[in-house]
């Protein structure tokens, strides 16, 4: 049985902002002091020595907590463009709160996040896309490793993305929160069946 640590990244200064961040790059999108103290609280709460491999979202707000994470473990790093965030189209970069208030037809009330038909109007990357990616992800690395254990360091809606694609409701996707910053989510693989251990735990 294939194991999966699903860990989202530390809090970043567009976090703090309340901007979609999507597949940003830049400093906006780099942990802040307080993402940093949550991503080495983590290391210092969650042994990863277990694992065989870290796997990665190339995105540098990713990466860092995945090297704060691997202080004193040294697992080999592997990047995934697979476990890249969602992409928002022209709404990356924006203020959540400002398109909420735009175009409230496309967002969950209770959630005050997008619903999937927000797409077709930022131009951005669809719901069913990344639960895609990471379908494959998963069940790729599982075919190849079918008794490993990976830490895989990744981003909000993706680690919700998994989420959906283990409990096969993608029909409904708006059932999953998205998890908290530095939280940590371990998905099971074994013959095409899903186990879901924990979501969104806290270390």
């Amino acid at each position: 049985m294939t194991e999966f640590y699903f860990v989202r990244h530390g809090k970043t200064f567009a976090n703090q902002q309340g901007l979609k961040q999507g597949t940003i790059n830049s400093e906006i999108t780099y942990l802040s002091d307080i993402g940093k103290q949550q991503a080495h609280h983590l290391h210092d709460h969650f042994d990863i020595s277990f694992a065989d491999k870290i796997y990665a979202s190339p995105l540098q707000r990713t990466l860092d907590t995945a090297d704060y994470l691997n202080a004193g473990v040294d697992l080999p790093i592997e990047k995934d463009e697979r476990l890249l965030e969602i992409s928002y189209g022209k709404w990356d970069g924006k203020s959540n709160a400002e398109l909420m208030k735009t175009y409230t037809e496309v967002f969950d009330d209770e959630l005050k996040d997008v619903l999937p038909s927000y797409a077709v109007l930022a131009d951005g990357e669809t719901f069913e896309h990344v639960t895609s990616r990471l379908s494959e992800f998963m069940e790729e690395i599982a075919h190849k490793n079918p008794n490993g254990k990976f830490v895989v360091v990744s981003h909000g809606f993706t680690v919700k993305a998994a989420m959906i694609v283990a409990l096969k409701q993608q029909n409904d996707p708006m059932s999953v929160i998205e998890p908290d910053n530095t939280s940590v989510t371990k998905i099971r693989l074994k013959n095409n069946q899903y186990y879901v251990d924990y979501f969104n735990r806290l270390y």
